[in-house]
């Protein structure tokens, strides 16, 4: 074999130096999953706020179900389709959306970063997505609209014993222009979130000496706690007792359809209820004449063993769909899991832990690399199908493998 010495022109394009990045900057753009990011909050982040964001119920049987059951799906692509071209947009609850997913309403956000919602708003503003505050943010509702005034605002509503103090909070979105309200109904106590109690989840987290031992590799986390505005809420200043605690005294037992028919008058936009895991529910909020439903059985966080929104989605889009828009929650860690969800049925899914890990990871820039990452999943997976709308997906291109043989009850119906 006869060698020479390259030349430099020869050596040039095979050069790839790039431009030195900061340890932020390179750790989010190499994150190429929302899992990716997950790994990165975890390192970042103590972990009793990691662990509120990634926890759920008592055994948290129900979230591992909710994600498997995206696993656990088959696409079927068509072929020698022209997709040069996606649209990811549509129209959702009377307004345009640029992609079929939005950022769900999460509490304590400030916990897991400092930016909390104002990064989120900012972050969905410029993705052309809709954000949603959680009677349990830690903005308050007029600040998330002065981060996103030109977006689409949405507020979550708990119903409190107090109802006076709860229909406060629904005219202060009323009136700072907020164009659907998430009633959440699924919540007469709080779930048995056993991370929490084990890690005595405080609001504001308390300094012991495990949290102190826990706080010295993250010590950027606990500086930007302590260096910035001090937690506030928009529904409380501060709680001695931890957040299980809190929300047993904030929740309303005896919530019923009629007070759900009461909210709608006093609502003067869009209005759907979030939480529903049957059938027969779906058909008795939409006979109430609300705008849409959130499948959803809040994050796995509240009823351990309860039915998963995913495989819910086609029975209920069966019945409802035609007189209602129908949004789904819980598992959704990828744009191939948001497509699966367009295809059985949903007008729109929302993601929450996936926003949370962005968040956790890298604040509003985390925020913006998960918003990224499942949107160029979506259109890819749009593509490998062979659609080039979301109108086009249908069930045809999905089927849902069971794992488990399925029950007799309400989920079998």
């Amino acid at each position: 074999m006869k060698r020479r010495v390259p030349r430099p022109a020869e050596l040039a394009p095979l050069l790839g130096f790039r431009a030195p990045r900061l340890g932020g900057q390179r750790r989010l753009a190499d994150a190429l999953t929302i899992a990716d990011l997950r790994r990165l909050a975890r390192r970042r982040t103590p972990r009793a706020a990691f662990d509120y964001t990634d926890g759920a119920a008592e055994d948290e049987l129900s979230l591992d179900r909710a994600r498997q059951a995206f696993r656990d799906i088959e696409f079927h692509p068509t072929i020698l389709r022209n997709v040069a071209a996606v649209d990811t947009s549509r129209t959702v609850l009377g307004a345009a959306v640029a992609q079929p997913f939005g950022i769900a309403p999460t509490g304590f956000t400030r916990l897991m970063h400092t930016e909390g919602e104002i990064a989120g708003a900012h972050a969905a503003a410029r993705a052309g997505i809709p954000f949603s505050l959680s009677t349990l943010g830690t903005a308050s509702i007029e600040d998330v609209q002065a981060a996103n005034p030109h977006g689409r605002n949405w507020f979550q509503l708990y119903m409190w014993k107090d109802r006076d103090r709860s229909m406060a909070l629904v005219e202060r979105a009323a009136a700072a222009g907020y164009d659907t309200l998430l009633v959440t109904v699924d919540v007469p106590v709080a779930g048995a979130r056993l991370r929490d109690t084990r890690n005595g989840m405080s609001i504001p987290p308390t300094l012991t000496l495990r949290t102190v031992l826990d706080a010295l590799p993250r010590a950027r986390w606990w500086f930007d706690l302590l260096s910035t505005e001090p937690l506030a809420f928009a529904s409380l200043d501060r709680w001695p007792g931890t957040v299980a605690e809190y929300l047993d005294t904030m929740f309303d037992p005896t919530v019923t359809f009629e007070d759900l028919a009461w909210i709608k008058k006093q609502w003067p936009n869009r209005l759907v209820v979030k939480g529903i895991q049957t059938v027969e529910d779906a058909r008795a909020v939409v006979d109430l004449g609300v705008d849409g439903i959130v499948l959803s059985n809040h994050g796995g966080r509240q009823l351990d063993r309860a039915p998963v929104p995913f495989h819910l989605l086609p029975h209920v889009a069966r019945e409802v769909g035609d007189d209602t828009e129908v949004l789904l929650d819980t598992g959704i860690m990828s744009g191939a899991d948001v497509v699966a969800a367009i295809a059985l049925g949903a007008r729109f899914t929302l993601v929450g832990r996936a926003y949370l890990y962005g968040l956790m990871a890298g604040g509003e820039a985390g925020v913006a690399r998960a918003i990224e990452i499942l949107s160029a999943q979506v259109s890819r997976t749009m593509r490998l199908l062979g659609v080039t709308s979301l109108d086009e997906l249908g069930p045809g291109h999905v089927t849902q493998l069971h794992r488990f043989g399925r029950g007799v009850g309400p989920s079998s119906q």
